[in-house]
C-alpha cells in the first residue's frame, strides 16, 4: 500500500507542532512514529523513523511522524520527553480527527522509544490502551552524553528490537528494563544503534509479527 506524504503544521502546547502523514484511502489504524533525540541531531526524517512509517504504510496504517521541539518547523525547547509527550498526544488526537477512532500503534527510537513508553501510559489511564508498541534501540538506563532514563513499564506483547553493537544505548541497559517486566528483547545481531544496512530487519520483524 502506498501513500503519499503531506506535511501538517498543528497547534501544540509550546507551538506549531511539524508533522509528516501518509494516509493510504481507509487505514485499518493509525501508527505514531517518534523520533531520535533532537539533541542528537535527530528528526522526523530519521532513517529508522522513516523504515517504521513505511512499514505501517505497506500494513495499510496511516503513519504520523512529528518532529520534537526544536527541531524543523516544531516550535518550543526540548523538554526531556514530559513536552514531547503532551506533543505526541496532540498529535494522535488530530490523527484520530482526520481517520476515525482506529486502532493506535506507538512506534518510537532512541529518546523517540522513551517518550513512546510514556505515550503508552497515558493512553492506558484513561482507558484507551495502544494497540501495540514497537520500541526500537529503546533509551533505557544511563545514556552516555544525555542522562538517565527512567523508562515506563509496557505491555508484554511491545515490540523491542535492539543490536547487539548498540554504542549508545548498550544492550545490558536494555536488558536490566525489560528483565523484571518479562519482556522478550529481538537482538538484531552486529546491528548499531542506528541500524546502519540492517533496517530491512527492522521492517522484516514487525512485518512478521502483524501477519501472525
Amino acid at each position: 500500500m502506498r501513500a503519499p506524504e503531506e506535511k501538517l503544521l498543528l497547534a501544540g502546547p509550546a507551538g506549531h507542532i511539524d508533522v509528516i502523514m501518509e494516509r493510504p484511502d481507509a487505514p485499518r489504524g493509525i501508527a505514531l512514529i517518534a523520533h531520535p533525540h533532537p539533541l542528537g541531531g535527530g528528526a522526523n526524517t530519521n532513517k529508522v523513523a522513516y523504515t517504521l512509517a513505511r512499514t505501517f504504510v505497506s500494513l495499510g496504517y496511516a503513519a504520523f511522524r512529528p518532529n520534537f521541539r526544536g527541531v524543523g518547523g516544531s516550535e518550543g525547547e526540548h523538554d526531556e520527553g514530559r513536552g514531547e509527550t503532551d506533543d505526541l498526544l496532540v498529535v494522535l488526537d488530530e490523527a484520530k480527527r482526520r481517520c476515525g477512532d482506529l486502532p493506535v500503534v506507538l512506534a518510537g527510537f532512541s529518546f523517540g522509544a522513551y517518550c513512546q513508553a510514556r505515550v503508552a501510559k497515558c493512553l492506558a489511564e484513561v482507558g484507551h490502551p495502544a494497540q501495540r508498541l514497537v520500541l526500537v534501540g529503546t533509551a533505557a538506563g544511563f545514556v552516555e552524553g544525555t542522562r538517565q532514563y527512567d523508562t515506563e513499564a509496557v505491555p508484554h506483547d511491545t515490540i523491542v528490537i535492539h543490536g547487539s553493537a548498540d554504542e549508545t544505548v548498550p544492550l545490558a541497559n536494555v536488558f536490566d528494563w525489560a528483565r523484571p517486566l518479562d519482556l522478550p528483547v529481538v537482538v538484531v545481531p552486529g546491528a548499531d544503534h542506528f541500524f546502519h544496512r540492517r533496517l530491512h530487519l527492522i521492517r522484516d520483524i514487525v512485518t512478521r509479527a502483524w501477519r501472525h
